[in-house]
């Protein structure tokens, strides 16, 4: 309703400056907003108010030259210009109507829009090292960029979801070590594990697998691997320079097949966690692009020459460094050390210069909110190779902290250190998780109440939509007890009758749904849908609890059947970009 309404607008303008009622000028953007108060009428528009300036006349007269050049159309009731100027438009009881139609013939596709259409998105996240399982920390971000993704291809988007995976440099070599000294230990050596090494249960795992596939042929003397080694940390030496020592001694004893072997080992069996992981969550990829791609075909090195010809990096105590204050960043940053490797932030460069590359219209980074202080200079990399850093988006995610109720739910004993995001799927289940991920806004902080997530009670915000449907479902099953049936063309035809209260506050909210996932996907914004949602549930709840829909009265059953047969279709569309389940029963 709002693109035919702006539709109107842009034509009366048009037409009014074709007859030199109004001057030549460059049209705002035409801003259409539902009234909270119905006397406002249905839908109010402030253009008049925004031409006033440049057109140097009155916006009440604007808006009066715009009433009249509009023609008749069936849907719109009356147009009243109020205040200083507000075209206020107030539609007809056939228009509210005419939305269940609407919803019905689409059916899964009601909501989509092509605002998008032959635009090109990529949408990058969770990108966890693959050093661990995922926690819930991820599942936030997981969830918000799915859900995002989905949201951008129901407007038109050409989406392509993407994880990044760090499968290169120091924490994947000491992910590596971990394994192997887990192994070490597995095969009798006697050492103290490195205070900085990963200590996870998972490490054990992949080293008893090391051990089972290949017996001791990786074994050395712990005598030999730790001698040279600066001390640990506890033993009042350094636990960085410890454990760079011990991924050297493990490169070196080993040799360059064996140590490529132990890394895969290490790398494949957690990767293939998180795959498992994040599907299992309802959050699939159309690539996994691994950084190492990046550094074997040299990417990383041409796009470091790339920026020394451009004159942005300088050369200073044997490192180089990216000039990144001369773009707004707080301080320059390195980006190949003094010892030749080159760091996160060069690989990190390479990749977007990469997916600039690709050709996306706009790419989308969905980051912990911790990462904040890597936007300037990333988006400063981009500049200085000459790119749009416009094109570039980046979404940062809080963090979110567990509850029971009011109390802080402890580290998870099995992880060791963090909760998984496995663990909180299975003890809420998938459906919970992403609802209620999505339930604020990614740039706030959520608390994240594990006991209300589990119960089946109007308190549960997803439990409180999905019974809305499963409500639905049950009206047909007592329809069809009775052996009646629901006669479609019937309903449309008298939802007219639809006179009650409860009833015009449905159409109006399912009149709203485009309107909704539209806006939540420009301004990439998934609680507002959720929170749609919610809002249509109580709606359709109040109108159960009010009134009986299988009646004597033909026609009015006829019509109320179609009513919320369109909010059972609406609440699946809904909760289909989400990513939850529609269960029928509950």
């Amino acid at each position: 309703m709002k693109a035919q309404l702006i539709k109107i607008i842009q034509t009366a303008l048009t037409d009014l400056i074709q007859q030199e009622k109004l001057p030549e000028l460059d049209l705002p953007e035409i801003q259409i907003e539902r009234t909270k108060d119905k006397l406002h009428g249905d839908f109010a528009c402030n253009i008049a108010m925004m031409l006033a300036k440049p057109a140097k006349i009155n916006p009440r007269q604007i808006a009066t030259l715009l009433v009249d050049a509009m023609k008749d159309f069936d849907f719109i009731n009356k147009i009243d210009i109020a205040g200083p100027g507000f075209i206020n438009f107030f539609l007809s009881a056939e228009s509210a109507q005419q939305i269940v139609k609407d919803i019905l013939a689409s059916g899964d596709t009601f909501g989509r829009s092509q605002v998008g259409k032959g635009k090109r998105v990529q949408v990058e996240f969770v990108s966890a090292n693959p050093t661990g399982p995922l926690h819930v920390g991820h599942g936030r971000g997981a969830a918000y960029g799915s859900v995002v993704s989905s949201l951008l291809m129901a407007a038109g988007f050409d989406v392509h979801r993407e994880y990044y995976v760090n499968d290169a440099g120091r924490q994947m070599d000491i992910l590596a070590t971990s394994v192997w000294l887990r192994y070490l230990d597995a095969c009798g050596e006697q050492f103290t594990f490195p205070s900085n090494a990963y200590k996870g249960n998972y490490v054990l795992d992949i080293a008893a697998t090391l051990k089972a596939d290949k017996g001791e042929l990786f074994r050395h003397p712990a005598s030999e691997i730790f001698a040279g080694v600066a001390l640990d940390e506890p033993q009042g030496g350094d636990k960085e320079l410890h454990i760079d020592g011990l991924t050297n001694k493990a490169k070196a004893l080993l040799g360059e097949t064996r140590y490529r072997q132990l890394f895969d080992l290490g790398l494949n069996s957690i990767l293939a966690d998180i795959r498992a992981d994040l599907a299992d969550f309802g959050t699939n990829y159309d690539e996994w692009f691994s950084e190492r791609s990046l550094m074997e075909s040299s990417v990383v090195d041409q796009t470091i020459e790339t920026l020394k010809n451009s004159k942005a990096l300088y050369e200073k105590d044997g490192a180089w460094w990216f000039r990144s204050t001369d773009y707004g960043d707080a301080k320059d940053r390195v980006v190949v050390r003094d010892n030749g490797q080159t760091t996160y932030f060069a690989s990190d460069i390479a990749y977007h210069l990469n997916k600039f590359n690709r050709g996306f219209d706009t790419v989308i980074d969905i980051w912990g909110s911790d990462h904040h202080g890597y936007v300037p200079r990333v988006k400063a990399s981009l500049q200085a190779m000459n790119q749009d850093s416009d094109r570039l988006k980046v979404l940062l995610v809080q963090f979110a902290v567990l509850y029971r109720g009011s109390e802080k739910v402890a580290m998870s004993t099995r992880s060791g250190d963090f909760v998984t995001l496995r663990e909180l799927r299975e003890e809420v289940g998938k459906d919970a998780a992403r609802f209620f991920y999505v339930l604020r806004g990614a740039d706030q902080h959520m608390d994240f109440d594990l006991e209300l997530a589990k119960t089946q009670s109007t308190d549960n915000p997803v439990y409180y939509v999905q019974y809305a449907y499963a409500r639905v479902c049950s009206v047909f099953r007592q329809l069809a007890e009775r052996n009646l049936a629901w006669e479609q063309a019937q309903g449309e035809m008298h939802l007219s009758r639809l006179v009650e209260e409860h009833e015009q506050a449905l159409l109006t909210a399912l009149a709203r749904y485009p309107e909704v996932i539209e806006s939540s996907a420009l301004n990439h914004t998934p609680h507002i849908l959720a929170h749609y949602l919610m809002d249509l549930s109580r709606d359709f709840h109040t109108y159960y609890n009010a009134h009986h829909f299988i009646i004597d009265d033909l026609e009015l059953s006829q019509a109320r059947l179609t009513l919320v047969s369109a909010v059972k279709q609406v609440i699946y569309n809904g909760l289909t970009v989400i990513g939850v389940s529609t269960p029928e029963t509950m």
